[in-house]
C-alpha cells in the first residue's frame, strides 16, 4: 500500500513539469514531451499493478500449499497414533479393543470420504484443513450419505452458504468464548431436507453472550440470500438453509 501511495504521489508531482513547459512554451515540443511523459507513467503504473497482482497470487497460493501440508501432516499424525494405539492393542492380545480401534478408524475414514464427495472445493478445503488451525473449538461433523453438492445449488448461492458456514464458525470461536484455554465442541451437520441443503449448528454448553452471539449470525445471513431457522431460543442451534436443484 506505501509503495503504491508513493508511485501514485510520484506520478503526481512529476506530471507538473511536462504541463509547466506546456504552459509557460506552448510549443509542439511541449505537448509532445507532455504525451509521453503520460505514456511513460502509465506504462509504469501498469506494469507495477501487474506485479502487485502476480505477487498476491504467489501469496494466495504459498499460504493454501501451506495450509495444505499442516493439513495433510495433522492426518499422517492422527494416523499414525491409531496405529501405534492398535499395534499396542494387538501386542497386549486385547483383540476386543483392537476392533474397537479399527471401528473408530473405519468411522473418520467414511467421514472423510462424504466431506471429499461434497463437490464444493472451498468447504471441503476448509472442513478437512479446520484442525490444523489450532483452533480453540473442536469441530464435529456430520454429512449425510450420498450427500452431493456440485452443480445443484443456484447461482452464487454455494459459495454464499459456504461463506456464511465459515462465517458462523469464526462468530462461535471468538463471540461464544469463555476463557482461550477451553476448548469447546461444536457440532455441523449437512444434510437434505425438503428441497432444501442445510447446515445445522450445535453446541454442547449454555453460552452467556448468546444475544450478541444471535445477533452477528443474522447480520452474517442478512448479507446473503441464505436463511436461517432458530431451532432453540437458549441455546446455540440453529439452520442455514439454501435452495438446490433436484
Amino acid at each position: 500500500m506505501k509503495s503504491w501511495t508513493r508511485l501514485w504521489l510520484l506520478a503526481v508531482i512529476s506530471i507538473w513539469i511536462p504541463i509547466f513547459l506546456v504552459i509557460r512554451y506552448s510549443s509542439f515540443l511541449a505537448y509532445v514531451l507532455l504525451v509521453l511523459w503520460v505514456a511513460i507513467f502509465l506504462g509504469i503504473i501498469i506494469t507495477f499493478i501487474h506485479r502487485q497482482n502476480e505477487k498476491e497470487k504467489r501469496l494466495i497460493i504459498q499460504s493454501v500449499e501451506q495450509t495444505a501440508i499442516k493439513s495433510l501432516n495433522h492426518h499422517r499424525h492422527d494416523w499414525m497414533n491409531d496405529l501405534q494405539i492398535m499395534y499396542g492393542y494387538i501386542q497386549l492380545k486385547k483383540y476386543d479393543k483392537s476392533i474397537e480401534c479399527v471401528g473408530r478408524i473405519k468411522e473418520r475414514m467414511e467421514l472423510e470420504g462424504k466431506i471429499a464427495k461434497l463437490g464444493i472445493p472451498s468447504l471441503v478445503f476448509y472442513l478437512q484443513s479446520f484442525r490444523t488451525i489450532g483452533s480453540n473449538v473442536e469441530l464435529e461433523v456430520h454429512v449425510a450419505d450420498d450427500l452431493h453438492l456440485n452443480g445443484r445449488i443456484m447461482g452464487n448461492d454455494a459459495e454464499d452458504w459456504v461463506s456464511a458456514i465459515v462465517e458462523c464458525i469464526r462468530i462461535y470461536q471468538y463471540k461464544g468464548k469463555i476463557s482461550w484455554e477451553e476448548c469447546r465442541k461444536l457440532t455441523l451437520s449437512l444434510y437434505e431436507e425438503n428441497g432444501e441443503i442445510v447446515a445445522l449448528f450445535e453446541c454442547d454448553h449454555v453460552i452467556s453472550n448468546y444475544g450478541d452471539l444471535e445477533q452477528e449470525i443474522h447480520n452474517v445471513v442478512r448479507r446473503n440470500r441464505i436463511r436461517m431457522e432458530q431451532l432453540k431460543s437458549s441455546a446455540f442451534s440453529f439452520q442455514l438453509r439454501v435452495l438446490c436443484d433436484r
